[in-house]
């Protein structure tokens, strides 16, 4: 399949007609129709009804136009942004993230990079971390921010910190009167997990410290994001474990809970191309060593509900896979 074929598949799909596609696309009616016909035999599919009058998308061709409108789109995206790098001459940094990174050092790093570098064209998009080595191979990104490690010689992981896990739980629970509870506690109550995709990925970290225990929760309730995860815990369906910097900002129905296993942490992991000696990078990493012990104050001095400062003893990581320097990787 060709990027052609499904351009051309998009001209029918949107006017339902060929000639007004062909019209559209400024080639004659013959060539297309043998285009789509091509693209369907690849596919193995029907993607149009042409006995239908006026001509009707399939079940697999409504399918197949929803897939691929966001690949058009971001190609349109790629088109639009190659264009105006070239007439500004901006420098363009792109930084992906897994949503719970923005609960804790990410938001102020970014900020301060942009108050430094007004320079710097700054993108973002949201990736989960295996999604994120693909993005900096192919240039998306430049950096990523992420929560587990990625197996892949191209690319050069720094794990920042290891920040501790809380126990999240409904605001009536058992366990929400204690100051701290045990994971042996929990596996009872039954516990929301997310991402549910893609895996392995932060569930399974989670489901691990279980198992490694012996445990095994009673139900397992998958979400998509935390921020789901964490309405399903208010609505008492079960418990979830969370980086502590999640429990940010008042949540109803929530309870912030301090673990008795002390190794039960999740790493922020900084994510770029191995060699990447660009002056942009050097200067973002530079700011991210600068900014992490104001960020780990913030987190030590973080009320979490009615428990002490000390259940934020999150800590900077003391053995780097590479040293967060201004020197080229």
């Amino acid at each position: 399949m060709e990027l052609r074929h499904v351009k051309y598949f998009h001209a029918v799909a949107e006017t339902l007609s060929f000639s007004r596609a062909a019209e559209r696309l400024h080639i004659a009616q013959p060539p297309l129709s043998r285009q789509i016909r091509q693209l369907e035999e690849m596919l193995g599919v029907e993607l149009i009804d042409r006995e239908s009058r006026p001509i009707a998308l399939t079940v697999a061709g409504k399918f197949f136009y929803e897939q691929t409108l966001q690949v058009m789109s971001r190609l349109r995206e790629i088109e639009d942004g190659t264009r105006k790098r070239a007439r500004d001459q901006r420098i363009w940094f792109g930084i992906g993230f897994v949503p719970s990174v923005m609960c804790g050092l990410l938001p102020e790093l970014i900020r301060q990079f942009r108050l430094a570098e007004p320079q710097v064209e700054t993108g973002f998009t949201e990736l989960v971390t295996m999604e994120q080595a693909a993005a900096l191979k192919l240039g998306r990104i430049d950096v990523g921010f992420g929560r587990l490690p990625i197996d892949d010689p191209d690319i050069a992981c720094v794990t920042l910190l290891r920040e501790p896990l809380l126990a999240a739980l409904p605001a009536g629970h058992r366990l929400a009167g204690r100051e701290v509870v045990d994971l042996h506690e929990l596996a009872p109550a039954g516990l929301v997990v997310y991402p549910a995709r893609p895996r392995p990925g932060y569930a399974d970290q989670v489901l691990d410290l279980f198992a490694r225990r012996g445990l095994r929760p009673a139900s397992v309730h998958e979400a998509n994001e935390m921020q789901t995860a964490l309405g399903l815990v208010a609505a008492g369906i079960g418990c979830a474990l969370v980086p502590a910097s999640a429990s940010q900002g008042s949540r109803a129905g929530i309870a912030f809970r301090r673990l008795a296993q002390d190794e039960a942490t999740s790493p922020v992991i900084m994510n770029f191309r191995r060699g990447d000696a660009a002056p942009v990078l050097a200067r973002f990493r530079a700011m991210a060593a600068e900014l992490l012990p104001r960020v780990l104050d913030t987190l030590h001095t973080l009320q979490v509900c009615d428990l002490p400062p000390s259940v934020l003893d999150a800590q900077p990581d003391s053995s780097y896979d590479e040293p967060i320097d201004t020197r080229s990787p």
